[in-house]
C-alpha cells in the first residue's frame, strides 16, 4: 500500500488563494460590521423592520466571515498523531454552521415581518433608501474581493454569494424606500423583509446541501466514480479500480483510497509507473491525497466492496 501527497507545486497553488482570502475576509468583516451598526441605528430611529432584518442578516454574515477566517487559519495547523489531517475539516464544519445560522435568521425575519404586516408602523422611506444605498456599495465591494477565488473553495464561494445577495437585497430596499417615501405604503417594509428572507433561503440552500454532503464524507461535487474508474482503466496494465472511497478533508483538498487491480504478469517496476501515472492524473481531477492498494487480477479480494 502506498500513500501519496501532492507535489510542492500543488501545495503552493492551494496556499495562494488562502492568503488572498485572509485579507478579503478581514476587510469584509470590518466593512460589514460598520454597516451593521449604521443599519441598526437607522432602523431603530425610524422603526424600520426591513433595515433591522437586513442588519440581522448582515450580522450573521459577519459571523460567517469570522468563522471562515478562523477555518482558514486552522488549515495551516500542522497534522499530529491525534489529528492526522490537522484541523482541515473545520473549514467544512464552518460552512455547514454558516448555512444553519442563516436558515434560523430566515425564520425570525419572516415571523416579525408577518407581525408588522398586520400592524404597519410609519417610517421614513428616504432614510431606508439612503442606508440601503450604502449597503450596495459595501456588499458589492466585499463580493468583488472574493470574485477571484470563489470557485476554489466553498467557504469563499459562500462569502461571495452572501455578499452579492446582500447587494441585491440592498438594491431592493432602495427601491422599497423610494416607494414608501412617495406612497406612504408602510406595509411595504414587511413585504421587503419577506423578500429578503426568500433571497437568503435561495442563496443558502445550495450551500447547506453541499456542506452537509462534505460533512458526511460524501463524494465532493464534480468528482464522479465512473470518471475515476475510466481514468484508471485507460492506463496500460490496469484491469480495474474498486473499493473506492472519495471524501473531502477540507474545502480545498480531497482524498481517495482504492484497490488497484493490475493485469497478471505486471512487474514491480511497471506497478510503480502505473501508480505514478494514475496519481498524477487524479491530481488534475482535484484529488490530492491518494492511497492505493494493489492486487493482481487473479487474486481474491477480501473486501466486501470488491
Amino acid at each position: 500500500m502506498e500513500h501519496h501527497h501532492t507535489n510542492n507545486l500543488h501545495h503552493h497553488e492551494h496556499a495562494v488563494p488562502l492568503t488572498n482570502a485572509n485579507k478579503a475576509f478581514i476587510l469584509g468583516i470590518l466593512l460589514n460590521l460598520l454597516f451593521v451598526i449604521i443599519e441598526v441605528v437607522a432602523g431603530l430611529f425610524i422603526h424600520s423592520l426591513s433595515l433591522l432584518s437586513d442588519a440581522g442578516h448582515n450580522l450573521a454574515d459577519v459571523g460567517a466571515l469570522a468563522l471562515s477566517l478562523l477555518a482558514f487559519r486552522l488549515l495551516k495547523v500542522k497534522s499530529n498523531e491525534r489529528y492526522t489531517y490537522g484541523y482541515r475539516k473545520t473549514s467544512i464544519i464552518v460552512a455547514l454552521m454558516n448555512a444553519m445560522v442563516l436558515l434560523v435568521s430566515i425564520g425570525a425575519i419572516v415571523y416579525e415581518a408577518i407581525q408588522r404586516f398586520i400592524n404597519p408602523v410609519p417610517m421614513q422611506g428616504s432614510t431606508i433608501a439612503i442606508v440601503a444605498g450604502i449597503g450596495i456599495i459595501v456588499n458589492a465591494f466585499t463580493a468583488l474581493m472574493f470574485l477571484r477565488d470563489k470557485d476554489k473553495d466553498i467557504n469563499i464561494k459562500s462569502a461571495y454569494l452572501h455578499m452579492m445577495s446582500d447587494a441585491l437585497v440592498s438594491l431592493g430596499l432602495v427601491i422599497g424606500g423610494v416607494v414608501i417615501f412617495f406612497t406612504q405604503w408602510f406595509w411595504m417594509d414587511s413585504v421587503l423583509s419577506i423578500l429578503i428572507a426568500v433571497v437568503i433561503l435561495i442563496s443558502t440552500w445550495k450551500l447547506l446541501r453541499q456542506s452537509l454532503r462534505l460533512t458526511l464524507d460524501g463524494v465532493p461535487k464534480d468528482i464522479h466514480f465512473d470518471d475515476i474508474k475510466a481514468t484508471a482503466i485507460k492506463i496500460e496494465g490496469v484491469k480495474a479500480l474498486h473499493h473506492i472511497h472519495i471524501w473531502a478533508i477540507s474545502t480545498t483538498e480531497n482524498a481517495l483510497t482504492a484497490h488497484l487491480v493490475l493485469k497478471q504478469g505486471t512487474t514491480l517496476e511497471q506497478e510503480k509507473k502505473i501508480k505514478y501515472e494514475l496519481k498524477h492524473m487524479l491530481e488534475h481531477k482535484n484529488i490530492h491525497h491518494i492511497t492505493l492498494e494493489t492486487e493482481r487480477e487473479n487474486e481474491l479480494c477480501e473486501s466486501e466492496d470488491c
